[in-house]
């Protein structure tokens, strides 16, 4: 597979190509077995291999952008490491064509007892600037930092917020052909983070390559065009930016879904005192077939049916959430002045309608929820999921009808 997909490589114009990396970290459960190791006569093993990656194959084309995304231990800060060049695989390799400028942990490349003016002419001169290239990009990189009289001061009295305008400032203002940023935008004030997106984005504006990794979605959306999803050290999904993320927050509902069930299992006692119970709740489309899947504009129905111990109609509330358990919206049917209809002693019926689906592509849930008459006393609870099919570049949850006026 991964020559396959070497040979797939070189037919094509790539920026960064990585072909079945692997890097593979020697765990010692005590330091003085690292020694016994080394002088082992017989070579025996005092180790344990970690693989942080394995068998990751992946092209970046000229002037794309792509997110790292995966849950904290799968391996994206470790892949970052190895692009840049500050690590070396234990299997498989790595190119980089043109100049990266890599801004990685907080701090990496830093000498603490340096000033920050002194760590930006080391930081460049490692980068390949050679020092009168420096000196002429010195006073934009304090400009952009940010820093004042700090930039004269030891980093080691810097925040976590300083390190993180120092370390971006230099890393974007060489003009490198790549740039690797790791959750820098996890860190600092608003204000710089939207400094940091304007630059992001005139840089991307240039027809260079970002490499971005972040928790955040939206962000990875916003300046990404691809993305790879890491899972314990191995490519989970690559593709468009819309099918991993959506794809990801699947998985992370999912997983939050899962914990929370178990412990309702273990937490809720079973209520001996019948009370209203739903029976079948349906999502159909226009043509009254069940399904799951809809494009933007459709209408959507989601049909509940309801059975009551004492034949009195129940309250019906219908709420909407996106897969990150954002919340859309919410209805309640005696806000609106409606009752179920009655189809036989006990059961009642209702459905309710989006004539004109508005929400954007992505992962939704419709939550189905019965409570006694009076709406006071939730009863019952049944989640349908359903996805959201369509081409656009909008960001947000919904379409809003608009106009631009100039």
């Amino acid at each position: 597979m991964a020559l396959a997909f070497f040979f797939a490589c070189i037919m094509e114009e790539w920026v960064i190509q990585g072909c079945d990396l692997g890097k593979c970290y020697k765990l010692y459960a005590r330091p003085l077995d690292r020694l016994r190791e080394v002088l082992s006569f017989r070579g025996s093993p005092y180790h344990q291999d970690f693989w942080a990656l394995r068998q990751v194959s992946f092209a970046v084309q000229p002037g794309e952008s792509w997110g790292i995304i995966g849950e904290n231990g799968a391996g994206k800060s470790t892949l970052l490491k190895l692009i840049a060049g500050v690590t070396r695989p234990s299997q498989g390799s790595v190119e980089v064509r043109g100049r990266v400028g890599a801004l990685l942990e907080l701090g990496t490349g830093f000498h603490p007892e340096y000033t920050g003016r002194e760590n930006i002419y080391f930081s460049a001169a490692m980068m390949g600037l050679s020092k009168p290239e420096t000196e002429a990009l010195l006073p934009e990189i304090i400009d952009f930092s940010g820093l004042g009289d700090f930039i004269d001061r030891p980093v080691k009295t810097y925040s976590t917020g300083m390190f993180m305008r120092l370390g971006f400032s230099v890393a974007t203002t060489i003009n490198p052909d790549v740039l690797i940023t790791d959750e820098i935008l996890a860190v600092g004030d608003e204000s710089f983070q939207k400094k940091c997106i304007r630059r992001m984005e005139a840089f991307l504006a240039q027809g260079k390559n970002l490499l971005f990794c972040s928790h955040s979605m939206y962000h990875v959306r916003k300046l990404c065009q691809k993305a790879l999803w890491l899972d314990h050290g191995q490519v989970r999904v690559v593709g468009d930016v819309s099918l991993v993320t959506n794809s990801y927050e699947d998985y992370i509902r999912e997983e939050i879904e899962a914990h929370a069930q178990s412990y309702r299992k273990g937490e809720e006692a079973q209520d001996s005192v019948e009370c209203s119970r739903l029976g079948a709740v349906r999502l159909l489309n226009a043509a009254d077939q069940e399904t799951t899947r809809f494009k933007m504009g459709d209408l959507v129905r989601l049909e509940i049916v309801v059975e009551t111990p004492d034949g009195v109609a129940p309250a019906i509330t219908v709420g909407l959430v996106r897969n990150d358990k954002t919340g859309i919206y919410g209805a309640l049917s005696d806000f609106d002045n409606v009752q179920p209809l009655a189809i036989s002693d006990k059961l009642f019926r209702i459905v309710y309608e989006l004539p004109d689906l508005s929400l954007l592509p992505g992962s939704y849930t419709f939550r189905a929820h019965v409570l006694d008459p009076p709406g006071l006393r939730l009863l019952d609870t049944v989640e349908k999921d359903f996805t959201v099919q369509g081409e656009t570049r909008e960001v947000g949850i919904c379409r809003l009808h608009h106009r631009w006026v100039v």
